[in-house]
Order: C-alpha cells, then sequence, then structure tokens
C-alpha cells in the first residue's frame, strides 16, 4: 500500500510506504526530513530487504516541516470506550433495583464488602468480566446485565497497610454476591475461585471469604455433555490444603448453605452476623433427602452456631465483620508500634486476697494488653477456657486462659479441644501464645467422663506440646494438677518461661481434695463437726503454705514470683530473649483443626 505520493513532504518518523509480511503490516518511516520525489513501488509489489522504495530531496529544500502526527491524549478510542461499558455493568450503579433490594434488608453488596475489608485503591480484581455459563438459555445482554462477575468479586489486595508494608498486608479476598443468582457457585464462578485460592496458595497469600450464598448452582447448562456430576471442581480441594499456608477468615452473613457452607467451615476463623443461618444443606436439599419442610431461618442459626462452637465470633453486621477481620488478620501480620495500656497497677488489685473468690479473668486480660487490642475467640463454646488474641507493646500474642467463675477454672472436654485448636492456630502462624493459668485441673465426675473427657481433654497436652513458638506461662492463682501441667506446655519446665503473681498456689492437686483424701482417717476420727472442719482448715493453710508461689521457686520448679504490674515487663524481656523466629518456607504443620 502507497501512503505518499511524489511532492508530499515528510518528516522524520513518518510513514512513506507501508509494508506487509506475516499478515502485519509495518510502517517503512523516514529517518530525515525532506520531498518525496520518486516512489518506486506499487501495490501488490514483493519487495527485498534493503531494496529502495521511495526518494527523497534534500531537507535544505523544504525547510522547517512541522510535526504532522499531534495525539489528543484524552480523546477515548471506540475500542477503550467499550470495555468501560462493558465493566460498568459488573459495578453496583448497573444494578440498582437489586442493589436497592439488598440495601432494604440491612445488608451490604459484595463490591461493598469488598472495598470495607480492603485498603482503598488497592483491590486488583479477577474475573470481573464473566457471566453465568447460561448462553444456552439466556441472551448475553441478560447476562452481562443480570449475572455480572458470575456471582463472585474476588482477587487481591492489601489489608493493614497503614500499620505494615506491602509483604505482609497482602490479602486475597473472596466474595459471593447474593444479588446474583442467590450467591450460587456457578462453571465460571467456581474457576475463577480456583484461579485466585491457587494464586493465594503458590504466594501464602492470607485469604479473606465473604460466603453468603446457596451453594452449587444447577442452572448453568453451557458446558452441555462435556459435564456430568461437576464434583471435579478444585476449589474445595485448594482452600482445603491451604490449612497452615497462611491464615483464612470466612464471613456469613444472610444464608450461607451447601458448598458456601463448606468453603466456610475450611476456614481458620469464623465469623458469623447476627441473623444469619449456616447449614451443610439449605432448605431445598433438606426436603429432597425427605428429612422435612423447613423454613432457612430454621438452618443452623448464628446464635446457635456461636453456642455450638461453630462461629469463632458473633458480630452485629457487616461492617463489623469487616472491621474484625481487618484487626484478626493483623495478629498474624506482624507487630506494631508500642501501644498505650491501663494503669499496670490495677493487676495487683484483680484477683481477691480471699482465695475462694472468683473474678473477671478478662479484666485481667484486658488491663495487661494493650489497649482496645484483645479479641476473643469462639466465646459462646467451652466458655471454661479463654481464647483470643491481644497485643503486648505492639507484640502480638496468642492468650489462652482458665474462667474461675465457669466450674473453678476447671478444664472440662470443650475447654480442652478449644484450647488445643487455638494453640495450633498460633504455632502454625508463628504467633507466641501467653497462657494465663488458674485450674484446678481437669474436670473429673461421671458427667464429665461421659463426654470422652479422657480423649479429648488430653488433646490440650499434645497440642501444648508440639508447638514451636514462645510459650509464656503466667500462674495467676491455681496450679494444680494435670491441668496446671497442661495450662504450662506440658509441664511446668516444658514453658519458654514461667512465672507467678503472689497469689500463686501449686500442688498435684487441689488443697481441698487432697486433704479430703490424704487425711481422710484422721478428719473421720472426730466426731465433732466443729473439731473435724478445724483440723480441715489447719491442715489446708499447712498444705497451702508449701504450696505457695515462693516456696515453689525456691526450687525452681517456676522461674520468679513477680508483682502483677511488671507482667507486661516479663513478658516483653521473654520475647526478646526468646529472639526472631525463623522464616517460614512451608507448613509448620501438614494442617490446622478446625475443630
Amino acid at each position: 500500500m502507497i501512503e505518499a505520493q511524489p511532492g508530499d513532504v515528510v518528516t522524520p518518523g513518518r510513514s512513506v510506504v507501508v509494508l506487509e509480511a506475516m499478515k502485519m503490516q509495518h510502517p517503512a518511516a523516514s529517518e530525515v526530513s525532506g520531498r518525496i520525489v520518486r516512489i518506486d513501488a506499487v501495490v501488490g509489489d514483493t519487495v527485498d530487504e534493503g531494496q529502495p522504495l521511495a526518494w527523497l530531496a534534500p531537507a535544505a529544500d523544504v525547510g522547517d516541516v512541522a510535526e504532522t502526527l499531534d495525539v489528543d491524549i484524552d480523546h477515548i478510542r471506540a475500542d477503550l470506550q467499550a470495555l468501560r461499558d462493558r465493566l460498568w455493568l459488573t459495578e453496583d450503579a448497573a444494578r440498582p433495583a437489586a442493589i436497592a433490594k439488598r440495601h432494604a434488608l440491612g445488608m451490604r453488596t459484595a463490591r461493598e464488602n469488598v472495598a470495607a475489608v480492603l485498603d482503598p485503591g488497592t483491590f486488583q480484581e479477577v474475573g470481573a468480566l464473566t457471566i453465568a455459563a447460561q448462553k444456552r438459555r439466556r441472551t448475553r445482554e441478560d447476562l452481562h446485565k443480570n449475572t455480572p462477575a458470575d456471582g463472585m468479586a474476588a482477587g487481591y489486595g492489601l489489608v493493614n497497610g497503614d500499620l505494615f508494608d506491602e509483604e505482609a498486608a497482602r490479602c486475597a479476598v473472596l466474595a459471593y454476591d447474593y444479588t446474583v443468582l442467590a450467591g450460587t457457585q456457578g462453571y465460571f464462578n467456581h474457576k475463577k475461585t480456583d484461579r485466585v485460592l491457587e494464586f493465594a496458595e503458590h504466594w501464602k497469600m492470607p485469604v479473606i471469604w465473604f460466603a453468603e450464598g446457596g451453594g452449587g448452582r444447577p442452572g448453568d447448562v453451557d458446558g452441555g455433555a462435556l459435564i456430568a456430576s461437576s464434583l471435579d471442581t478444585t476449589s474445595f480441594t485448594t482452600f482445603a490444603r491451604m490449612s497452615g499456608v497462611a491464615p483464612r477468615i470466612a464471613v456469613a452473613a444472610g444464608r450461607c448453605f451447601a458448598g458456601n457452607a463448606a468453603f466456610f467451615g475450611c476456614a481458620d476463623i469464623t465469623i458469623g452476623v447476627e441473623g444469619a443461618n449456616i447449614g451443610m444443606g439449605g432448605p431445598a436439599m433438606i426436603e429432597g433427602g425427605g428429612l422435612g419442610v423447613f423454613a432457612p431461618e430454621d438452618i443452623g442459626p448464628a446464635r446457635e452456631q456461636f453456642a455450638n462452637g461453630c462461629l469463632d465470633l458473633l458480630v452485629a453486621d457487616e461492617a463489623e465483620a469487616a472491621r474484625a477481620s481487618r484487626q484478626l488478620l493483623s495478629y498474624f501480620q506482624g507487630r506494631t508500634g508500642p501501644g498505650d495500656c491501663a494503669d499496670q497497677r490495677r493487676l495487683r488489685h484483680l484477683i481477691p486476697e480471699n482465695r475462694l473468690r472468683v473474678y473477671d479473668i478478662r479484666a485481667v486480660i484486658s488491663t495487661l494488653a494493650d489497649t482496645g487490642s484483645f479479641m476473643e475467640l469462639r466465646g459462646g463454646y467451652g466458655q471454661g477456657m479463654i481464647t483470643g488474641f491481644l497485643r503486648v507493646a505492639g507484640r502480638p500474642l496468642g492468650v489462652i486462659a482458665n474462667d474461675p467463675r465457669r466450674l473453678g477454672g476447671a478444664i472440662d472436654s470443650e475447654g480442652a479441644e478449644k484450647g488445643a485448636l487455638f494453640l495450633q492456630l498460633c504455632d502454625a502462624f508463628d504467633v507466641p501464645i501467653l497462657s494465663l493459668c488458674d485450674t484446678p485441673g481437669f474436670m473429673v465426675g461421671p458427667d464429665s467422663e461421659r463426654t470422652a473427657a479422657v480423649r479429648r481433654g488430653s488433646r490440650l497436652f499434645v497440642a501444648a506440646t508440639t508447638v514451636s513458638v514462645p510459650f509464656l506461662t503466667v500462674v495467676l492463682r491455681k496450679g494444680y494438677g494435670l491441668g496446671a501441667q497442661a495450662m504450662a506446655g506440658g509441664d511446668l519446665s516444658a514453658s519458654s518461661t514461667i512465672c507467678a503473681w503472689p497469689t500463686g498456689e501449686f500442688g498435684p492437686m487441689g488443697l481441698e481434695g487432697a486433704v479430703r483424701l490424704g487425711f481422710k482417717k484422721e478428719l473421720e476420727a472426730l466426731p465433732d463437726p466443729v473439731e473435724r472442719d478445724a483440723l480441715f482448715r489447719k491442715l489446708t493453710d499447712q498444705m497451702y503454705a508449701k504450696g505457695r508461689a515462693e516456696q515453689v521457686a525456691e526450687v525452681l520448679e517456676i522461674d520468679a514470683v513477680i508483682d502483677p504490674a511488671d507482667t507486661r515487663d516479663w513478658l516483653t524481656r521473654s520475647l526478646t530473649a526468646c529472639g526472631p523466629l525463623p522464616k517460614r518456607t512451608g507448613k509448620k504443620r501438614p494442617f490446622v483443626d478446625v475443630w
């Protein structure tokens, strides 16, 4: 194709002739200014490399020639405008009626949840242009308008980037869109899930997942004869395999059933919104299985799921869920600057002088922690064992603690399992552990044994003795029997460091029980109940004096007895002495229990 004629003025960089090779057009541009005086090629000619195509007069004959290829950098070409129009259909603003219906329920959209959990301007979306695999039954225009992103907003971004560097702040996020086919899992929806999860697994990236939705979608028909059971999707395999790779947080609001609930249950930390319903099968599946007819609200209500341990957190709404997700992730992201804390002298007075009087262990934890940093997990279940995260001088710690207001601090089956799971979680992601011990031991009795206490209680030993992060124990009051050993990492010498407050007391079993068993004959020999009670109190006081914290420290069964007000300093010095943990290159544990 000839692009110029003799007599045209050519400036440097302007094409004189356009050549076609391998079905591509290649402009032959001039390197100097000049006037075309002759062209030696016509359309259709085949030319060889180096063959002259056009001749120019010297630049002096043409004078100055202005640049002719001006470009308006603000101009939007038709192809770019078409892309913009298509992407706009994925935004909430393109579907005002559906979004208004969602907001009328007091709930957020998928994209609003993504925006709330990620730092502003950091979301890189994957698969925005996908639509439901239903072209055989619906028009493309209909699918563009009503099934944007195939019902899932997903991609990558930063969380808490103002506190941590970009490497620590990286996070994958997935959010089912309930306004699109009830948040169900379609063909391309699953393919997108696979793509994002495989990327997150490879690069060891945390995941936050808004899991609301109705499970698998039967209406995707485009696969035709190529799809039979749809059970070969790798999404569940990948997400389950990610256990121990990076922290995974799942949020359930509204209705979360079947496949969506399976993803939710595989997460390391689960957050439920008030009013949510979470179950491995929704109403249709239950009815189809001949198990009865139920309303969605009857299946796995959030308050029940919090009480039975399925939920780590129960929050008021999706806004609070997003805030909690960001805070939870921060404990795995590293150390922040030193935080404010309450007057530590308060710790001297939170445990009553009467050794039999209960107290509020959560007040102890909150006072000890950086202000506002304590976040309790699984608070509705196994309530005699407190588990959660806090910071001390900016350092993240996982805390386990006995609650003397529940069974006197005795460790029951639920509490042991709850504590064991939490220890695994901390160890898997290099969060040091603080154990606040005040227990008379493991719960005993026929009722306790009916809960399989022998096996379930032993899980706390197995988990505690296999962690490799610093394990710091502070005995607040009671440190008795096997329960105290488990709370200390297996035995009193197993902790990285162990200290006690002046209220600490130790023994192979609870003092009162030890006196009743060890001095049964002496007590029964006294028929007068007043005399018998006086002897009991005398023997108990003698045993208490022998097991007081200072006595135990004298024989180096614990490292020190400290002023409660110095506990934060004790912990920070201990963590400094332990030094930094080796950087992980793979999993520390094959997986972290979800129960």
